[in-house]
């Protein structure tokens, strides 16, 4: 068993070793340049257009542009931004949060790129209900079926360990150390909530996520704000020394600046999720007039990640330097240090925000994995895929899940490879579908200013 352990965690090396996470942050770097570095000068309208109260229900699509971004953020946002984060600075040093930032902004054109991708070749599935990813525009756009079905493989499994089991497992682990409740009957309690919502497809997991990311967005970013405001004398000397270290790594495990890079870009890409695949799968169920118009509030999931609550939790960190004095790390790193800095409410910031980051994941990659399952088998297994993905939360609350964490790394980490190999290859579409909708956006902005300047007239 050691020695099938060693093999596992060896191989979870290899693949989340330096080629991915260049590939990964190198094909970020590529489109965005292919898209003149869209990301930055089109934030603005893009969180606009994510947060307006106008959203498109006439288009084709099965949930609301805010609904898609919610359903996307929902499985996103999860352990990685508390416990990942932590696990960075111990590892790689402060300076692992200023390369985590790199990442999400060129991350941003990724998750931009794999949006309008998945998108331009949806289709409609026997059910009514939109069907798009990477193993569509892999396989529509390219005609690779073998690297589509690929995707979709490892879609599948990483979807029952870092979806469901591993997150209902820190769910348990969290509540059983705040209130002393069984793992079996917190397994139990979680695997009912998540049948009543998966069982009624994405119409139902986009409804709850619109509730519920907010709910636990705010509530966590709020707090960690009060306290960082609380110790805001502490901030400068925090931010300056995450951009110092960010060049020396002199605080990272070994003093070498390969370290902190290494933690602080693998972290990120594990938060926010920006090459693996996963996110444009919700982007592609969206309601929508242009595939460049969804792109734009897909690509605002990976800013609200990690530019902003990822932050929190970095910041947060350095500012109290406990990860100096301390072997602990991940959660527990994270946990005792809002306390440290907030006695009483600060502990349970962090409990209550794992519990539903968890939660909210598990519904989130219910959805990613049944579209990979529909993919490869059709319609007819969709309602076996249901009730095996709940069933196996019960299972993940239970479990010592040492080694199903590595091997839903290693899956997470695999689904990357044909998510960007088709990418790479489809950038050109991606350049051209960008064209056309900045001709759309300069129309909407003539239209609204005749409008206005017509307004203007009859007032006058």
């Amino acid at each position: 068993m050691e020695t099938i352990a060693a093999f596992i965690t060896k191989l979870s090396d290899i693949v989340w070793g330096p080629p991915l996470l260049i590939l990964i942050v190198g094909t970020g770097i590529f489109l965005s340049f292919r898209i003149s570095f869209l990301q930055f000068n089109q934030l603005p309208y893009a969180l606009k257009l994510a947060f307006s109260k106008n959203q498109d229900h006439t288009s084709e699509g099965d949930i609301s542009h805010f609904q898609s971004l919610m359903t996307a953020l929902a499985a996103t946002i999860g352990t990685g931004n508390i416990a990942g984060v932590a696990t960075a600075v111990v590892l790689g040093g402060p300076g692992a949060v200023f390369w985590m930032w790199v990442t999400a902004l060129v991350g941003m054109a990724t998750k931009y790129s794999e949006a309008i991708l998945s998108v331009k070749y949806r289709t409609i599935g026997k059910r009514g209900e939109m069907a798009g990813g990477p193993m569509y525009f892999i396989e529509r756009g390219l005609g690779w079926k073998w690297l589509a079905v690929l995707f979709a493989l490892f879609g599948c499994i990483a979807a029952f360990g870092i979806g469901s089991t591993v997150q209902s497992n820190s769910v348990a682990a969290a509540i059983e150390s705040s209130f002393g409740v069984s793992p079996w009957v917190t397994g139990i309690i979680l695997t009912v909530a998540t049948g009543l919502v998966i069982l009624g497809g994405i119409k139902n997991i986009g409804i709850v996520a619109s509730y519920m990311v907010p709910f636990m967005a705010i509530l966590y970013v709020v707090g960690g704000l009060i306290i960082i405001l609380l110790h805001v004398t502490e901030l400068p000397a925090a931010l300056a020394l995450i951009f110092s270290d960010a060049f020396t790594g002199q605080a990272a495990a070994g003093g070498a600046i390969g370290t902190v890079i290494r933690y602080g870009v693998a972290r990120g890409v594990f938060s926010n999720e920006a090459g693996m695949g996963s996110a444009p799968i919700a982007a592609a169920a969206a309601k929508t007039d242009h595939p460049g118009r969804q792109a734009l509030i897909s690509m605002t999931g990976t800013f609200l990640d990690t530019i902003i609550v990822c932050s929190i939790t970095g910041i947060t960190l350095v500012m109290g330097g406990l990860y100096t004095k301390t072997e602990l790390t991940g959660a527990a790193l994270t946990t005792q240090t809002f306390e440290q800095m907030l006695p009483g409410p600060g502990g349970w910031i962090v409990t209550i925000g794992l519990i539903f980051f968890a939660y909210s994941t598990v519904l989130g990659w219910a959805y990613y994995g049944e579209k990979c399952f529909e993919y490869l088998f059709g319609i007819r297994s969709i309602k076996w895929y249901r009730m095996c993905y709940t069933l196996s939360v019960v299972v993940g609350a239970g479990m010592s899940l040492g080694m199903v964490w590595t091997i839903a790394d290693i899956f997470n980490g695999l689904m990357a490879i044909p998510n960007l190999i088709g990418l790479i290859a489809l950038s050109g579409v991606v350049v051209a579908e960008t064209k056309d909708f900045k001709h759309i956006l300069a129309k909407e902005k003539r239209q609204r200013k005749t409008t206005i300047s017509g307004d203007n007239t009859v007032n006058s």
